[in-house]
């Protein structure tokens, strides 16, 4: 009897979850909080706490059958910064590898590392969640994974360990962020504690869960090696577009273009950091990278262009599932039912005990995360529900501003609603189902601790001075 496979297409199954989500409109009431400016940024707002009310027959909306198709395209224009990145970003890395820096670099660590996997694996987890920890790193991490596929297939390893080595400590620096400007200062201020206080228990929480997330990773990447038919892409072709060229010396003009591409990113880090540099100014960087790459490979003008433009149409697949995934969000804000659902399972915490309330808490967040995957969108959201619920429970603001954290940060590396997943996924040609089968097992084990942290900060945070 011949084995069923599992691996649906990407694209199949967010389609199959924007008609869900359309679906949803039709059954669950209506409704909306008010939403008040939040003090530190006019422009956005955040929603006032108690304020819920269902909408009346006179204010409901029922979006036609039909309106999911129209919502697609509206999805991609919400998403077009994340689109038009992976468009770009693919164009450039396809002349960087045209000059043959980066396979020549990739290939060099390869030999130094080969024999030491858990070397790169660590190092990773480490630098990665720590740029999410400090500054919201994640949309930056985007165009490395091409480059971490190319290297792990040469060490004999699988695309899942690469997205392993760059969208798990992702996720993990989001989940105890201790500066991220995107998630724990907002959430932070919104519930009244000093910002970034707690940073050095949020630092060792984190260094909990990167050594989960390590013996996982580890544990996959040398079953692949001992056994590549073991690996849950086994299936998937990547002879073309992560194969090496003939060529993989190391010459000045290739060490050039390292040092261009090195200086890009840390002067993007710099900028973002200081200057609140986004994705825009990210698209800017690699295009200017490209441009000198080019120049120093002596390439021609046509050269470069068609190189480009090859690159950035392999891009294609990627970008369309960006644009779908965005439209499920599109279409449960348009059929107004976001704010009831927020609501209802907010509501199921009132009159808990703290312990029971900060895990509800923690599962709250973790829910409401698929609807609405921007770590500050959700932030300004929930918060401001979270943090009366939290003294009313008595639940500390810090282990409610923790709680927000873990629901928003761990699903960060699953949720199929995010565009930066869906993202990563295809520029890693992971199938959808093949990154839940691995993250699957890690993503219980992680939570689990979670519980355990967010119930020790309830009963000893104030002896740690985690308050």
């Amino acid at each position: 009897m011949t084995k069923r496979s599992w691996n649906f297409d990407s694209l199949a199954l967010i389609f199959s979850f924007v008609v869900i989500a359309q679906l949803l409109t039709y059954v669950i009431p209506h409704g909306e909080f008010q939403r008040q400016p939040y003090p530190q940024d006019p422009d956005r707002t955040m929603v006032v706490s108690g304020t819920y009310a269902r909408l009346g027959a006179a204010d409901e909306v029922t979006i036609a059958p039909w309106h999911f198709l129209l919502a697609i395209p509206k999805g991609m224009e919400e998403a077009q910064e994340i689109i038009f990145l992976i468009f770009l970003v693919g164009g450039v890395i396809a002349i960087l590898r045209k000059s043959g820096a980066i396979d020549a670099a990739l290939h060099g660590a390869v030999a130094r590392l080969g024999k030491s996997p858990w070397i790169l694996i660590a190092g990773c987890l480490f630098i990665f969640s720590l740029g999410a920890y400090t500054i919201g790193m994640g949309e930056e991490y985007v165009p490395l994974v091409p480059i971490l596929v190319t290297m792990s297939l040469a060490m004999r390893m699988d695309a899942i360990v690469a997205l392993g080595m760059v969208w798990v400590p992702y996720g993990i620096g989001w989940a105890c962020a201790g500066t991220n400007p995107f998630g724990v200062i907002i959430a932070q201020n919104i519930a009244g504690v000093p910002l970034m206080s707690g940073s050095g228990v949020r630092f060792a929480m984190m260094l909990a869960f990167l050594g989960i997330a390590f013996h996982h990773l580890y544990r996959y990447a040398m079953r692949v090696q001992q056994d590549p038919s073991s690996s849950l892409v086994a299936h998937v072709d990547y002879t073309a577009g992560f194969d090496a060229p003939d060529d993989i010396r190391m010459n000045g003009r290739r060490m050039a273009v390292l040092l261009v591409f090195a200086a890009g990113v840390i002067g993007f880090v710099y900028g973002a950091k200081q200057y609140g540099w986004y994705i825009v100014e990210l698209n800017a960087t690699f295009l200017g990278i490209g441009i000198v790459a080019a120049l120093i490979s002596r390439m021609s003008a046509s050269e470069t262009s068609q190189t480009f433009l090859r690159g950035a149409a392999e891009m294609t697949a990627a970008a369309l599932i960006v644009g779908v995934a965005r439209t499920i969000e599109v279409v449960l804000s348009d059929g107004q039912i976001i704010d009831s659902i927020i609501h209802a399972i907010a509501g199921l915490l009132e009159g808990l005990p703290a312990d029971i309330a900060a895990i509800g808490m923690l599962i709250v967040q973790t829910i409401t995360n698929f609807f609405i995957p921007s770590g500050s969108g959700q932030a300004f959201v929930t918060m401001p529900i979270m943090s009366p619920l939290a003294t009313l429970t008595g639940v500390p603001q810090q282990v409610a501003v923790l709680a927000y954290q873990f629901g928003d940060g761990f699903t960060n590396m699953v949720v199929p609603t995010s565009a930066l997943v869906m993202g990563a996924l295809a520029l890693g040609k992971v199938p959808y189902t093949a990154w839940v089968r691995f993250v699957g097992p890690l993503l219980l084990k992680i939570f689990a601790l979670a519980v355990v942290f967010l119930l020790l900060s309830i009963h000893f945070g104030e002896a740690i001075g985690f308050y």
